[in-house]
């Protein structure tokens, strides 16, 4: 799978973050990871919970709090199983700076685009790191967990944008894409730092 003809992402993550920073806290990634999940099925439920007369929307969000909450649930039997616990939830300053790009106060229409698309480009982020973490990492258990997740989060990036192109009306869905990615493109240039999924 190549990002830049799926996901669009303009700068690939470096492989060397996995052996750099990833593999020597395995338990800091793990925990930021789970928490990761949880803020997903919590961003799903904002959505249902934003827009209770869409019922599409409301339908698929259904579906994606429940996958996101069984991640939740695998990753943290994972750390179980390591002899580690979960910890106190991390801060996810990526999600924080892109969230900066949310049109505030427009009308209905544009914060709902503007939404999905925020979700759309925090899953393309995921699954292209996923997809590094499954082809870099120097452990089996975590390699095959990924590569599963990976696939998993492709969907969901999937299914914003068709959500997006679906309820937008005034709005050129494609172009305000263009500009997500384009500004996402300067604010991973701080991360691949820290042994975070997004970090």
């Amino acid at each position: 799978m190549s990002e830049k003809t799926i996901l669009k992402l303009q700068l690939p993550t470096d492989p060397l973050w996995v052996k750099n920073v990833v593999e020597s806290n395995i338990q800091e990634l793990l925990t930021d990871h789970a928490y990761c999940e949880q803020k997903a099925a919590t961003n799903g439920i904002t959505l249902i919970v934003q827009n209770p007369n869409l019922s599409d929307l409301v339908q698929e969000m259904i579906a994606l709090v429940q996958e996101e909450m069984d991640h939740f649930k695998r990753v943290h039997e994972i750390i179980v199983a390591r002899g580690f616990v979960l910890g106190k939830e991390r801060k996810d300053n990526y999600v924080n700076e892109l969230r900066k790009f949310i049109i505030i106060g427009g009308g209905r229409e544009a914060q709902l685009i503007d939404r999905l698309l925020f979700s759309a480009m925090i899953e393309a982020r995921s699954c292209e790191r996923f997809k590094v973490l499954s082809e870099n990492i120097n452990d089996t258990e975590l390699s095959e967990f990924y590569y599963e997740l990976m696939v998993s989060e492709a969907t969901h990036y999937s299914m914003f944008i068709r959500l997006a192109k679906k309820y937008a009306v005034e709005i050129d869905v494609d172009k305000r894409w263009k500009e997500f990615l384009d500004f996402e493109a300067v604010v991973i240039q701080n991360y691949g730092k820290s042994e975070t999924i997004h970090g």
